[in-house]
C-alpha cells in the first residue's frame, strides 16, 4: 500500500546509536513512499537538522545524551508546529515518553516494532493519525496503577454525543480513521468529521492529546 501523498514522506531519525538510526533507515526507504532526509545523535543536531531539512516527521528517541528527546519535542513542535514527532520507546524507559507525549509527540512506537509497524506508524503520524497502540496504551495505564492512582476508565465528556463517545473509545484503544469506520460501519470521511468535533469538544491538541485525556493520563486544554 502507498501513500496518497504526491510527495514522499521526509523523515529525520534521532538517536544516539548508529545501528539503530541505520535499520530505520534501511526499513523506511524499502516503503517507497518515504524519504529518510536525514539522522541526528541528539536532540541539539535535531533541532538544527530540522531546521535545514524540514522533515515531516522526526522519529525521534527519548534517552539521548545533552539535550534529550523529551526537550527536543518540546522545541521542535513550539517552533515547526507543522512538523510531526513520533517518539521511540521501549518499556522500561515509558516514564520518559509521558513527557514527550505532553510536550506534543504525535505517538509512541516501540523500538522493537516490526517493518510493518514501523511504516505504518510514519505514515499515520505524517497524516495526522497518530495513535498510541494497544500495548502502549495498556503500559501506561499499568504505570499510573503502579504509582498508587486508580486504574483511568476511558472518559466520556458530557459534551459529546453518543457517536462521538464511540468514536473516542475506539481512538483510546489504538484504532486508526480506517479501523474506526469499519468497526463502526461509517465512512472515513464522517470518522474524521467525529475525530475533529472531539478535538475541539475536548479540547484536545491532536487524537494522542485525546487518547492521554480519555484515559485520565492528561487534562483537557489546548495548553496542556
Amino acid at each position: 500500500m502507498t501513500s496518497p501523498r504526491d510527495a514522499p514522506i521526509r523523515v529525520l531519525i534521532v538517536d544516539d546509536q548508529t545501528l539503530i538510526r541505520l535499520g530505520f533507515r534501511m526499513v523506511l526507504e524499502s516503503a517507497g513512499d518515504i524519504d529518510v532526509v536525514g539522522e541526528a545523535s541528539d536532540g541539539a543536531e535535531a533541532l538544527a537538522a530540522v531546521r535545514e531539512l524540514a522533515p515531516d516527521v522526526v522519529l525521534m528517541d527519548v534517552r539521548m545524551p545533552g539535550v534529550d528527546g523529551i526537550e527536543a519535542t518540546a522545541r521542535v513542535r513550539r517552533a515547526h508546529p507543522d512538523v510531526r514527532v513520533l517518539v521511540l520507546t521501549t518499556f522500561d524507559l515509558d516514564e520518559y515518553a509521558f513527557g514527550a507525549l505532553r510536550a506534543g509527540a504525535g505517538g509512541f512506537l516501540l523500538k522493537d516494532a516490526r517493518r510493518d509497524e514501523l511504516i505504518a506508524a510514519v505514515r499515520a503520524v505524517a497524516a495526522g493519525e497518530a495513535t498510541l497502540s494497544p500495548r502502549v496504551t495498556r503500559r501506561m495505564i499499568d504505570l499510573v496503577t503502579a504509582a498508587g492512582l486508580p486504574a483511568p476508565q476511558p472518559a466520556r465528556p458530557s459534551t459529546l454525543t453518543a457517536r462521538e463517545a464511540e468514536v473516542l473509545e475506539a481512538m483510546a484503544h489504538g484504532l486508526t480513521n480506517a479501523e474506526i469506520a469499519a468497526t463502526l460501519f461509517l465512512s472515513e470521511s464522517t470518522v474524521k468529521t467525529h475525530v475533529g468535533r472531539i478535538l475541539t469538544k475536548l479540547p484536545a491538541r491532536d487524537r494522542v492529546h485525546a487518547v492521554l485525556i480519555a484515559h485520565g493520563l492528561a487534562q483537557p486544554g489546548l495548553d496542556t
